[in-house]
């Protein structure tokens, strides 16, 4: 093997400024063909951000029983959804994986035995966003799925494990939705202004005071917040990536919010960037 395929294996975890954490609120997944004020917030926060030498994305669409990463080559894009445009189906991100990447998060999880996966690829919630911050795909990318048997304290304990990554040039996103709960969305409100339920706006609200106040705790205990909570969060999956990165946040560290806006009363696309003061 040459000398430069030797480094550009070595290169994930080659030591570099901490990079940032991400959570994306992804929503719809026709943000990854159509042109929103939310799809120019993704673009505008990757133009902030050193180019990573890879990336892990924890995503609401991968839900487990116990924890994978993806460990293959080239990974597939995924078009886990229905009833969409054919143009949408025809999107693919070819970015290629990282085995390397994926043996050195499974070794550094000591909470769980980590399963390396070789068949699942890229879910709509980690390429449909994805490819605005990166769109040549050039970033190799690797999955962690959500053990969907475990405690929110559970995920976020977890989540601290991985910290060290982003020292070697990865750049960690959890990709979901603050407030998503689809069986009430207001569909008719869809191509609307800005439009949220009283709840979805209390829940909403009351996340973000958590959040910019550090208060974790409160926010892992997000099934004693009451009937708004409930509301905002009827399943968890959308949620727990929002946990995964605000375990990765130190205390010189600040948190900035962007898309900070409801989509259709339902839904938030409040995204947040966690980087150094």
């Amino acid at each position: 093997m040459k000398l430069n395929e030797l480094n550009k294996i070595a290169e994930p975890f080659s030591s570099t400024e901490q990079m940032p954490v991400l959570f994306l609120g992804h929503g719809s997944p026709m943000n990854a063909i159509e042109e929103n004020e939310f799809v120019k917030g993704f673009r505008d926060i990757g133009k902030t951000i050193a180019r990573p030498n890879a990336i892990l994305c924890v995503s609401a669409h991968w839900e487990t029983k116990g924890t994978f990463v993806t460990a293959m080559e080239k990974p597939m894009t995924i078009h886990d959804f229905g009833g969409f445009p054919k143009a949408l189906f025809d999107v693919q991100y070819p970015a290629p994986g990282s085995p390397a990447l994926a043996k050195e998060a499974k070794s550094l999880i000591t909470k769980t035995e980590v399963g390396l996966d070789d068949k699942w690829g890229l879910d709509h919630g980690a390429w449909s966003v994805i490819k605005h911050l990166y769109p040549n795909a050039e970033v190799p990318v690797i999955q962690m799925s959500l053990d969907y048997s475990q405690t929110p304290q559970y995920h976020y304990e977890l989540a601290k494990e991985i910290s060290s990554l982003r020292k070697k040039g990865v750049l960690i996103i959890g990709s979901g939705n603050m407030v998503h709960n689809l069986r009430m969305l207001a569909w008719d409100k869809l191509n609307a202004a800005e439009f949220a339920f009283d709840w979805a706006i209390e829940a909403s609200e009351k996340m973000k005071k958590f959040i910019l106040a550090n208060d974790h705790k409160e926010l892992i205990n997000f099934k004693a917040q009451g009937k708004a909570f409930d509301l905002a969060i009827p399943t968890p999956e959308h949620y727990l990536p929002l946990l995964y990165v605000l375990a990765l946040k130190e205390e010189n560290e600040k948190v900035s919010l962007f898309n900070d806006k409801a989509v259709a009363g339902s839904l938030t696309m409040t995204s947040l960037k966690i980087d150094k003061a």
